[in-house]
């Protein structure tokens, strides 16, 4: 079983839930992790899951102002310097109900504003033609540049052990004659 983790990230701790995620994953199928800037914009008939995440800028996916905000901030530039969620999900090909989708977002603690880059990417995600597997997970941040919450790697490392223990049952069904 295969799977991608796509993420954006201006800070680095996107980054790093990324990477928890694609730890979990890797306990149950082959993982690859892409950096949204880098990923391949085709999704094959081979991948069994697509994960997704960024950070969540003024209530929703970054846009390029948001972005620019962001990297007025970060000291030593930001991680996702070329493009967001937003404009990969806008190109992407290869939607299927055959694959499996979920998405994260990071995003502040306190105050819990409303608004959330996970639901609009799982929306598109459903848009494009895929099966969401699990709903849209919020991991949290202290502030807007960071640090992760204490805690939030482990979670997000046993969510990635969920979807990754929900695909490769599904995957069993499937193939059960």
């Amino acid at each position: 079983m295969r799977a991608r983790v796509v993420y954006e990230s201006m800070f680095g701790d996107t980054q790093a839930i990324a990477q928890a995620v694609a730890d979990g994953l890797a306990d149950s199928m082959s993982v690859d992790l892409e950096e949204v800037g880098s990923a391949a914009t085709d999704v094959d008939d081979g991948l069994d899951l697509l994960v997704i995440g960024g950070p969540t800028h003024a209530f929703g996916l970054s846009r390029e102002r948001t972005r620019e905000s962001a990297a007025a901030q970060a000291a030593d530039g930001v991680v996702s310097a070329r493009e967001g969620l937003r404009e990969w999900l806008g190109v992407v090909t290869g939607g299927s109900p055959d694959i499996a989708a979920a998405a994260f977002d990071t995003r502040v603690d306190k105050p819990r504003l409303p608004g959330s880059a996970a639901h609009g990417a799982e929306r598109r995600l459903r848009r494009l033609g895929f099966h969401i597997v699990e709903s849209a997970a919020s991991f949290y941040v202290t502030d807007m540049t960071g640090p992760l919450v204490d805690g939030e790697r482990d979670r997000a490392r046993r969510w990635g052990e969920l979807l990754g223990s929900k695909v490769a049952t599904a995957g069993e069904h499937r193939h059960i004659p």
